[in-house]
């Protein structure tokens, strides 16, 4: 394995300092939440080696309102890109062939960049309104393809597969003998209609997800993939055992807490995000400089610039920091064009939120 740092964490904002930023419009999440925000005080827990596979009631609360699963199909991970990590190194060679939706997060990208598999990218357009591809996906396809890696509700974009879709997708993978992986981590964030859960589409799929997103909890690494190929699960396991044992009983404790109060968390999340989207509906309208393709699920939204900015996109995002205090997240985050970024507008406050928004049409104008 050959790893390199990625952009989207060279330059990410706590790498680059919080106290540096005015406007953070460059998270992927809803707000950091605290154990206080849940009402919780963590008890005098036994600090003991955990179940292997994840706690028995979190597994449980995690496939709760699913159907065609059972816990056996759980495996909790250290985060959703411990999921990732683990599915990539064990799934692929040098010798395999991915294909990869993109843009994508950028772990579904290196991790198999590093252990050298041949890659096919089947890249999403804006003019499309970043709708997969049914036919470059087929086209992309070879005898040694192992894994299709795809993500839904989709990051940077906000873009959700429908239904029909997504089990399409299963098909067509079952079809041509290679594993489906589905990356699902704004799954509880789906603004308008939730998928069923990947996994339960077929013994080939793989779905990855985990409370970071949703839940606004990612400093307790928390996250899940789910398969019911048994071989599959315990090569899985063996992985995990490999890189950490098990899981901290501390994240799972507080893990199974947040699950156990999993709608009415989401019922006010929810709103609140369908709010927020409108705001930015509402200021892309107005805004001539920029188009989008409105998000369907997750916080975040991809738009571009319909000119060049004053100097040029290099020149809008150095004023937009230094003058404006605004952070986004670039095009090249993604391995896309500087004339895109990722706007989150789930983690800042609303005031923040309705500041950046002007800021950005600030900077747009020089």
């Amino acid at each position: 394995m050959r790893y390199t740092r990625m952009p989207i964490e060279v330059e990410s904002p706590e790498e680059f300092g919080y106290d540096r930023i005015r406007y953070n419009l460059s998270e992927s999440s809803i707000a950091d939440h605290s154990l206080s925000d849940f009402g919780l005080q963590i008890p005098d827990l036994k600090l003991l080696y955990n179940e292997h596979r994840g706690s028995i009631p979190l597994r449980q609360l995690i496939l709760h309102g699913s159907t065609g699963l059972s816990i056996d199909n759980v495996l909790i991970t250290d985060g959703a890109a411990g999921a990732l990590f683990i599915v990539a190194t064990a799934l692929l060679s040098a010798q395999d062939h991915l294909v990869v939706i993109r843009p994508n997060y950028a772990t579904n990208l290196e991790t198999p960049r590093a252990i050298g598999c041949q890659i096919t990218f089947v890249d999403l357009s804006f003019e499309q309104g970043f709708a997969l591809d049914m036919n470059s996906l087929r086209a992309s396809l070879r005898p040694e393809t192992k894994l299709i890696s795809v993500t839904t509700p989709h990051n940077p974009t906000g873009v959700m597969l429908t239904e029909a879709e997504l089990r399409e997708l299963a098909a067509l993978a079952k079809k041509h003998g290679c594993y489906l992986l589905v990356d699902e981590t704004y799954r509880d964030l789906s603004l308008d209609g939730t998928l069923p859960i990947a996994a339960s589409l077929g013994s080939h799929v793989i779905s990855v997800s985990s409370l970071s997103k949703a839940y606004g909890v990612p400093g307790i690494r928390l996250g899940w993939l789910i398969t019911s190929d048994e071989e599959l699960q315990t090569i899985f396991l063996a992985a995990k055992e490999q890189i950490s044992i098990c899981g901290s009983v501390i994240h799972e404790w507080i893990g199974e807490q947040i699950l156990t109060n999993r709608d009415a968390i989401l019922r006010k999340t929810l709103a609140e995000m369908r709010r927020r989207r409108q705001v930015v509906s509402d200021w892309i309208e107005h805004e001539k400089l920029l188009e989008w393709v409105a998000p369907t699920g997750g916080v975040v939204c991809f738009p571009r610039m319909r000119t060049t900015p004053p100097g040029g996109t290099p020149a809008f995002y150095q004023r937009l920091l230094s003058r404006e205090g605004v952070y986004l997240g670039p095009g090249h985050w993604f391995e896309m064009p500087d004339e895109h970024f990722r706007l989150g507008y789930g983690w800042p406050t609303a005031e923040e939120l309705a500041g950046g928004l002007e800021a950005i049409s600030k900077a747009l104008r020089g």
